[in-house]
């Protein structure tokens, strides 16, 4: 097509469409295109503030490396990662779910651990945690021979793959669960922590005068034949900024009721899955910093 005036542009990208084979993908394009078309006219984005998004855009891939994710640290930050995850889990956003952002953090091959271990593999001073874990489907049957993941910051806030002073693979686990749907490991009670900033998420948060700070949480990733994946997080019902996540993660059904005995605490929690599509997500990152 010629274009003739601004509207056809809109129409000859959306006509070009017909080339695309998968019906799935030509929805999507086809979605995108007339949305993100349609933004640029409402908001009548300037010559110089496109060149600025495109500068952005470039900066997220410069910006991540095999040990930092900063796609999905955007992600979140726009409150995309956890509007996905609503959408796709609680039967469909319309109920409950403990199924949360998987976040930039998780990386796969954690080692295996008999329940009941520890997954502290380096010194890291902090109060001990103990936890004990229950997956169950919608009828409240256990679910036997679950693979969980597991992975959390330490107590300064750092993951092991952003802190070379850390073992390869501290705090992180992977755990079956038995008979009873149980699993259980020891760690140290993970510290909220600020986001990194160095990048395009941390100009966003600048630019909205935003904190950068989550609430101390533990990731899970359940993944059992028959049931639909779920990433998780469980969230220190004390901490400060359970309201005001930078990365919009926070809800009802994932506050978890930390106990004090003495300079331990312990953490029991539920987690439901559907019946659906058992998959692994694509890990975000694949390496820690290096020393």
């Amino acid at each position: 097509m010629i274009i003739k005036k601004q509207e056809d542009v809109t129409r000859a990208v959306l006509e070009e469409m017909h080339r695309t084979p998968d019906a799935r993908t030509r929805e999507i394009l086809s979605a995108l295109v007339s949305h993100l078309h349609a933004f640029i006219r409402e908001v009548k984005l300037t010559e110089r503030e496109f060149q600025e998004a495109i500068g952005a855009l470039n900066a997220i891939g410069q910006n991540s490396t095999p040990s930092h994710n900063e796609a999905m640290l955007m992600a979140g930050a726009l409150g995309v990662s956890n509007l996905i995850c609503l959408l796709n889990n609680g039967l469909n956003g319309t109920r409950p779910t403990q199924a949360n952002n998987l976040g930039p953090f998780y990386r796969a091959g954690a080692p295996h651990c008999e329940n009941g271990a520890s997954i502290v593999r380096s010194p890291t001073p902090g109060a001990a945690l103990q936890f004990r874990g229950s997956v169950r489907d919608l009828e409240g049957r256990a679910i036997a021979g679950a693979e969980v993941d597991v992975w959390h910051s330490s107590p300064v806030g750092l993951y092991e793959n952003q802190d070379a002073t850390q073992a390869e693979m501290n705090l992180r686990g992977r755990f079956t669960t038995d008979a009873h749907g149980a699993f259980s490991f020891r760690s140290v009670k993970p510290a909220g922590y600020p986001v990194p900033t160095e990048g395009p998420t941390g100009a966003l948060l600048r630019a909205q005068k935003r904190h950068n700070f989550r609430p101390a949480h533990l990731h899970f990733l359940i993944h059992k034949p028959g049931f639909k994946t779920i990433a998780s997080q469980v969230y220190d019902a004390g901490d400060p900024h359970l309201e005001t996540d930078s990365q919009f993660g926070v809800t009802r059904a994932l506050i978890g009721d930390f106990q004090k005995s003495g300079e331990e605490y312990s953490l029991a929690f539920t987690f439901t899955l559907e019946p659906g599509e058992s998959w692994l997500p694509r890990a975000p990152i694949t390496e820690k910093v290096a020393a």
